[in-house]
């Protein structure tokens, strides 16, 4: 008798979806099965491998390492097996549902303005946009597309640039009226400033040598782009977020021609080589490359 083959189609369809809703139930939930069945499939895909894909608690699952590269293979596979159903029934339209981890700066003042767009060019395509400053894990998270700022560390992952941004110091206008114009970068370290509430790649911008933290410190860039327009103290804030407030007066650069030129790079990572992409995440990157690029 020969023995059945494995749907291996199947087990990796199962195995990914519950990485995507992570655990049993909501696995079986999107997939119209029992938990019972996901954990019975999840098993025996394991046992077939013979290393264990996720550690159990009873509270969580987690990837293993063999199961986070198993993860990442599975989805390439699975994402052409869906372009090749596609083009095999003559569409070749993105379909699919996008998690982007982005800061709400770049949120606010880049991706909004040109979502619109992209929504109405492919209709077929939904998006979970997960709005923090803080590093995503890519895999933890189930992110397809993290949109990070500043030098990126040896992760693995892959990277598209998506341009660089002046980083600039300024105050509003009430600030100045009640603290007077700074002349020296020596007067301006007198004064209380705004940072972030996490360390910076980019480190301190006033007196290195004396590293007491910022009177207030916000958890992402554009609760600091705030409290500087309200007045509550200086900062120091990418170019693009703060360009039209400098153009119609709500803030005002401070010392320009005394503070060393400091920029920040953005890019857009994600897990997998390019060529093996979904094709829903390959259009938004490409969407990025042409309208989310920073200046």
């Amino acid at each position: 008798m020969v023995a059945k083959e494995p749907n291996r189609a199947g087990e990796m369809t199962v195995f990914v979806r519950v990485v995507e809703t992570g655990d049993f139930s909501g696995a079986a939930r999107a997939l119209g099965l029992s938990p019972s069945a996901v954990s019975k499939l999840v098993s025996r895909l394991e046992a077939r491998l013979g290393t264990r894909l996720f550690r159990r608690s009873t509270r969580r699952l987690a990837l293993t390492p063999e199961g986070e590269a198993f993860h990442a293979r599975a989805q390439a596979i699975l994402a052409d097996i869906e372009a090749a159903e596609r083009e095999a029934g003559g569409s070749r339209a993105p379909v699919g549902r996008i998690r982007v981890n982005s800061s709400a700066s770049y949120i606010t003042h880049i991706l909004a303005p040109t979502l619109a767009d992209f929504l109405a060019r492919y209709p077929q395509i939904s998006l979970d946009i997960v709005q923090s400053d803080a590093l995503a894990d890519l895999v933890a998270d189930r992110t397809d597309v993290a949109i990070r700022a500043g030098p990126l560390e040896d992760s693995g992952l892959v990277a598209r640039s998506l341009g660089a941004t002046e980083l600039i110091v300024a105050a509003s206008p009430h600030w100045v009226e009640r603290h007077g114009l700074p002349k020296t970068v020596e007067n301006l370290a007198d004064h209380d400033r705004l940072g972030f509430a996490y360390p910076r790649a980019e480190g301190a911008w006033l007196r290195p040598a004396r590293q007491e933290p910022e009177r207030v410190r916000v958890s992402d860039g554009e609760g600091i782009r705030q409290l500087a327009l309200a007045g509550v103290a200086p900062a120091r804030l990418a170019a693009f977020t703060i360009r039209a407030d400098l153009a119609e007066g709500r803030l005002v650069r401070l010392l320009p021609d005394a503070l060393p030129l400091a920029t920040e790079a953005f890019h857009a990572v994600y897990i997998g080589r390019s060529e093996t992409l979904p094709e829903r995440v390959r259009v938004f990157l490409d969407h990025l490359g042409r309208h989310g690029v920073v200046t």
